[in-house]
């Protein structure tokens, strides 16, 4: 049986999908227009909307349907 190697994650989801995304606009910004670049624009756009799912999603406001 295969042992499953877990991590103990320093940073939040919402942290790590905002930096991610960070990293992938910054890298945009080195290429040239064009399919690479609006890959990459694409990515960091669903990590930031990851993120705020997150939030949205751990925020005290949500309530469990009753």
């Amino acid at each position: 049986m295969k042992h499953r190697r877990r991590f103990k994650q320093t940073t939040s989801l919402e942290e790590r999908l905002a930096l991610e995304a960070e990293r992938l606009r910054e890298q945009a910004k080195s290429l040239p227009h064009g399919r690479e670049r609006e890959i990459l624009l694409r990515k960091a756009r669903q990590a930031e909307t990851g993120s705020h799912m997150s939030e949205w999603l751990t925020s005290p406001g949500l309530q469990v349907p009753k």
